[in-house]
Formats: C-alpha cells, sequence, structure tokens
C-alpha cells in the first residue's frame, strides 16, 4: 500500500479571508496592548481625589476637594476612540508594508504570514487602496478626538500616518535603514500608550503612564525583532537593512531577549520599590502580577538566542504576540488596582501635610 502523497500548497483563502490575513492578526497586539495599559491607569486617575491640603492648628484637613484629575471628559468613548485610531494604523501600516515590499521585490521569497501584493492574491492598487483606507478610518476618528480634547492631537496623528506609510514606502524608507525598532518603540510604545492616557485625562505629567509606555514599547519592538530575525536572509538578498541585518543574527537574538526581558525586570524593581514603601501604592504586592506572563517569553528567548532560521523562527512571533497580550493585560489589572486615590493628589506649593 503506498503511503500518502506530498502534501499540496494550502488552499486559497478567500475573498474576505484573505484581507484579514493580509492586516497580520498577530501584530495586532502592539496596537491593542497600549490602549488597554493607558485606559487602566487614566480609570486609576479618575478616582483618584484631588485636593489642596491646609494646616490649621497641626492638623491637616482638605479645604477642597473634587472627584477627577484636571477635566474630566468621557473617557470610555475616547478610550475606543483610541483603540480604533491604534488598530486602524497598525493595520495600515501592514498593508502599506505588503504593497511597498511587494512592488520592491523584497517579499519575494519572504516566508511568514501571507502577503497580498506578491502571491497575486489583490493587486498592488488594492492593497494600497487598503492602507490608505486604514489610515483615512484612523485620520476621521483622530479627527474627533482632537475636537474633544486638543487640536495638537493632530500633529501627533499625523505623525503616526506619515511614519506607517514610509516604513517601508517612499524613496528611503527607514525600515531599510534599520531604524524601524525606533520607531515602533516610539509610536506604539511611548505614542500610543501616553497618547491613549492624554484623550482620556488631558495631562502628561504622571509617571506611572511613562513607565508603563516604556514596558508596552519594548514589547512592541521585541514583535518587530522576532518578525526581522525570521526573515533575515530574504532582507539581506534584498537589501533590506534592518537592524537585525546590520548586527548579525547572534546579536539580533540578543536584542530581542534584551526586548522581552526588561518589561519583567522592570515589574521586579518596579513591585520591590512599592513593596518596601519607597514609592507609594494601594496592595503593592498586586504589581508582581505581570510576571505571571514570564513562562511566555522562554520558548521564544531560546529560538532566538539559538541557530534557528526561516520558517524554523515563524512560532517567536505568534509567541511574542501571546506575551504581549498577557503581560498588557496583567500590568493594565495590576495598575488598576494599585494605584491610589493618593497618586494623583495635587498639593499647592509650600503645604505641609500632617
Amino acid at each position: 500500500m503506498s503511503g500518502p502523497g506530498p502534501a499540496g500548497p494550502p488552499p486559497t483563502p478567500g475573498p474576505i479571508r484573505k484581507w484579514w490575513l493580509g492586516a497580520r492578526p498577530r501584530t495586532l497586539p502592539a496596537a491593542l496592548v497600549p490602549v488597554v495599559v493607558a485606559t487602566a491607569v487614566a480609570h486609576a486617575h479618575h478616582v483618584g481625589r484631588v485636593g489642596w491640603v491646609a494646616v490649621s492648628s497641626g492638623t491637616a484637613a482638605h479645604a477642597a476637594g473634587v472627584w477627577g484629575y484636571g477635566p474630566r471628559i468621557d473617557s470610555w468613548w475616547c478610550a475606543l476612540g483610541a483603540l480604533v485610531v491604534a488598530l486602524a494604523i497598525q493595520v495600515g501600516t501592514n498593508y502599506a508594508n505588503d504593497y511597498s515590499d511587494g512592488i520592491r521585490g523584497t517579499d519575494d521569497a519572504r516566508v511568514g504570514p501571507v502577503r497580498l501584493t506578491v502571491t497575486g492574491l489583490a493587486s498592488p492598487s488594492a492593497v494600497k487602496r487598503a492602507a490608505l483606507a486604514s489610515f483615512g478610518v484612523a485620520a476621521l476618528v483622530g479627527l474627533g478626538l482632537a475636537w474633544a480634547t486638543s487640536w495638537w492631537i493632530l500633529l501627533v496623528g499625523a505623525a503616526c500616518l506619515l511614519a506607517g506609510w514610509f516604513y517601508t514606502g517612499g524613496p528611503r524608507p527607514y525600515g531599510y535603514a534599520g531604524l524601524g525598532e525606533v520607531f515602533v518603540f516610539v509610536f506604539f510604545g511611548l505614542v500610543a500608550t501616553v497618547g491613549t492616557f492624554y484623550v482620556q485625562t488631558l495631562k502628561l505629567g504622571v509617571w506611572q503612564v511613562w513607565v508603563a509606555a516604556v514596558m508596552v514599547g519594548l514589547l512592541a519592538t521585541a514583535l518587530l525583532l522576532a518578525n526581522n530575525l525570521r526573515d533575515i536572509a530574504t532582507d539581506m538578498d534584498s537589501g533590506k537593512r534592518t537592524l537585525v541585518v546590520r548586527v548579525g543574527r547572534r546579536a539580533g537574538g540578543w536584542c530581542y531577549v534584551a526586548c522581552v526581558s526588561l518589561p519583567l525586570l522592570g515589574t521586579v524593581a518596579w513591585g520591590v520599590l512599592a513593596v518596601t514603601c519607597t514609592i507609594r501604592t494601594d496592595w503593592p504586592v498586586l504589581l508582581f502580577l505581570p510576571l505571571v506572563a514570564a513562562p511566555l517569553a522562554v520558548p521564544p528567548a531560546r529560538l532566538a538566542l539559538g541557530d534557528a532560521e526561516g520558517r524554523a523562527l515563524l512560532p517567536v512571533l505568534a509567541t511574542t504576540g501571546r506575551l504581549q497580550l498577557g503581560f498588557g493585560a496583567l500590568l493594565a489589572v495590576a495598575l488598576w488596582a494599585t494605584l491610589p486615590a493618593s497618586a494623583f493628589v495635587i498639593f499647592p506649593p509650600g503645604a505641609v501635610v500632617g
């Protein structure tokens, strides 16, 4: 009896599924996590108590107190709007990357998620229109957020859209110059997290959200590094000088490990400082909660530090996405549960707290 024949090519995805696959759903945690984490901090911020503390006869008294911190707006619809903007920019960037790499020939020998342009599943013009449509959705929703909050948000949004297009598009794409990781850290870490917090609170000077933004940005950078580690051979052949191509396979693996390890180490440091009362939190032990996701970092770190190449590195991207989702969700819960009302209390200059 003869054995089974060789496996045939994968079935062609349908007209809707191909666009879903082309949007690269495994990268979407990079858009979701910063919004969730920032919204958790914003919620704690809103229930914090702002008050002026007066001292009279050695007794501290609240001369005034109101719920909320600064101008209070309907944070939930702003959070939803920020989520739509973030997802639309991520999807638009993925389609733009598909289009630009496809017409340049960079994707001719690519492994990994479905590429629409190079496989012929969609024409280059259709993929380009899909990218511009996604960016258009982000622009329209961003315009509403700017109207409700501050018009300078439009400048930030424009910078995000330009960064999404010129990652691999235009005459001098920065993704081909090894700067992709820097832009991902800035836009999918700092800008996405702090920006989401701002549209819900109209404030920027809360240190907790900046620390969280760094953690989120490092994991988003790890997601891109996972992609570029897998594609190092084809990127070298096509002249795409990503960071991994520039530093080499071994050093690129260590860059990946650093990006997944530093948020975990930062969580330990933050929790220790809270437990020792160096910083003020409620239920400080809960700040260690994101460490529950730490085991998810072990398998991809081993692959990144090993000798695997090409398709053998495909699990790194999927596992990194799960790590980012798990860590982000647990970080959001930890921040929401531990940030005390006093974390957002403003005291006037010279006031003495009794």
